[in-house]
């Protein structure tokens, strides 16, 4: 965000801890805007934000360690409060000049999993939440220990495996918990934040979804000014959103691009132009380009590959259209904060890629377009509640999510129009069903993947050797991580015997049971 319109807000550190952004979503579940900044980057993001709180997270790193990462020092110069979890309480109190060992040299291992702590002294950080002599259930990650604290530090909460499992220097508004607040395996972590963020930091905890709509309205005008704004259209919320947000800032300097690349869903084309012609009045131009993207994918079973290339296309397509309109200064995308988190090594450095995303990073240079992403701090799930804020129809901003590759990256190996056209039929015929057991709005995500392999199958009394098609339905929050919806084998039977029935080039199909992790949501 733009700094002359922050909130009030959390800086959260992160040492490249796996569930960082879980500590984003509870302080703004407490009604509080936060944003993570690398530890690299912290003091960057510090000055840029001007926080009223600030949350240390984990670390798979060793404070020990030589090039362990820390904190600088400007935080603690600040003088504002400080959570430190897990590792973020271990690198505070070595900072503070305390002490922190390696589980190994103190001869008691890690704590892992489960455990309960004691609460041995009342701390603002659990104000009206727990009591002296209580005892509760927490989640412990951690091989080190803090082995003796910082001066003005006393403990107020001990487990058997960690005798600093939280403490507190009332005077200066530090708390360091050695368990994981974040993670729902801790009943009481989310309001332990909460705590944090609005008892001890003060906040009102009044962030709401119509106050970020105002801000970045003005932001987007501010940054606009009287240019012109090209938005791509991929059919899905995201970018929905962001266009219908940035119409309502800037009126006719905004016009749509509907990238028709011949991947979408199931009548999704005619959907799109529909809400936005008709029910919006928004400038769109609806381009088929579906046999260029079609042509440049085909023979590619790379998914990194398809993904680049779709990415390289869809900005070729952005500028030639730009030009068609008479230059455009920016470039709008509905760029989300997962995305930005993925894409981004917490150190600032090399880092293992999970995957690409085709609309995070800059612009090819030769571009002479600015970006607009104004829906890059906000998670999935706060996207609908805004597009529920700008008055989009529920039933659009309800939908699933809908990657930006579109059916590409589900049909593992190549893409033909052939194999588009068969996921498609099979893909409406799930979600059909899925809404017609009212199950629809419970599943995070819902679809179809064809493999890239063939069966023998038996219909009639002939022979068949077609495809196999995969379903995958999952529950989330946020995207980060995801659990596999538990549906009655009588529903899966029935979905599996109307997909074989009436989509040919099918004739088997199964569901993946994987959970994120160690899957993702989408195959590729």
């Amino acid at each position: 965000m733009d700094p002359e319109h922050l909130p009030d807000s959390i800086l959260i550190v992160d040492f490249g801890s796996q569930v960082t952004q879980l500590i984003a979503r509870r302080v703004r579940e407490a009604g509080v805007y936060s944003e993570i900044a690398p530890f690299s980057a912290a003091e960057a993001a510090f000055e840029r934000m001007r926080p009223k709180g600030i949350i240390f997270s984990g670390s798979p790193a060793s404070v020990p360690d030589d090039d362990s990462p820390r904190a600088p020092q400007c935080l603690f110069d600040s003088g504002l409060p400080i959570l430190g979890i897990c590792y973020g309480q271990q690198v505070m109190t070595h900072q503070l000049g305390g002490e922190v060992r390696p589980g190994h040299e103190t001869g008691e291992g890690g704590e892992f999993g489960r455990a309960f702590l004691t609460v041995s002294k009342s701390c603002a950080l659990f104000d009206g939440l727990w009591e002296e002599g209580e005892r509760h259930q927490v989640w412990m990650s951690h091989g080190d220990k803090v082995t003796r604290f910082a001066d003005g530090f006393e403990i107020v909460a001990t487990s058997d495996g960690a005798p600093f499992a939280v403490i507190a220097d009332e005077e200066r508004k530090y708390y360091g918990t050695q368990f994981h607040p974040e993670v729902v395996h801790t009943p009481d972590g989310a309001k332990l934040i909460a705590n944090f963020a609005r008892h001890v930091c003060g906040l009102e905890g009044d962030w709401t979804m119509a106050e970020f709509r105002a801000t970045k309205i003005a932001e987007i005008r501010e940054q606009v000014g009287d240019g012109k704004v090209i938005c791509g259209l991929s059919g899905g919320v995201d970018s929905a959103v962001a266009a219908v947000l940035i119409h309502e800032a800037i009126g006719e300097q905004l016009t749509c691009v509907f990238v028709d690349h011949g991947l979408l869903r199931q009548g999704e084309a005619e959907q799109v132009v529909s809400l936005f012609k008709g029910h919006y009045n928004i400038p769109l131009v609806h381009v088929d380009v579906e046999e260029q993207f079609l042509g440049g994918l085909a023979g590619e079973t790379d998914p990194e590959r398809k993904r680049k290339f779709i990415g390289k296309t869809f900005i070729d397509v952005f500028e030639e259209e730009a030009r068609k309109i008479g230059g455009a200064d920016f470039l709008a995308q509905g760029t989300l904060y997962p995305d930005v988190i993925e894409s981004v090594s917490f150190t600032g450095g090399p880092s293992v890629t999970i995957k690409s995303h085709h609309n995070v990073g800059g612009l090819p240079e030769r571009m002479n377009m600015k970006l607009v992403e104004p829906l890059r701090e906000l998670f999935k799930d706060e996207v609908r509640e805004l597009g529920r804020e700008l008055g989009l129809p529920d039933a659009f901003v309800g939908r699933h999510p809908f990657p930006g590759p579109g059916l590409a990256i589900r049909i593992p190996g190549e893409v033909t129009k052939e194999r588009c056209d068969i996921l498609r039929m099979a893909d409406a015929i799930y979600l059909e069903e899925i809404r017609r057991a009212g199950l629809y709005d419970a599943i995070w995500q819902a679809f179809a993947v064809l493999l890239p392999v063939k069966t023998v199958g038996v219909m009639g009394d002939g022979r068949t050797y077609d495809s196999v098609c995969g379903l995958r339905a999952v529950t989330s929050t946020d995207g980060m991580t995801a659990d596999v919806y538990p549906f009655d084998a009588s529903f899966l039977s029935a979905v599996a015997t109307r997909i074989v029935n009436e989509v040919k080039g099918i004739n088997r199909v199964v569901y993946d049971y994987t959970s994120k992790p160690p899957g993702t949501i989408e195959w590729e």
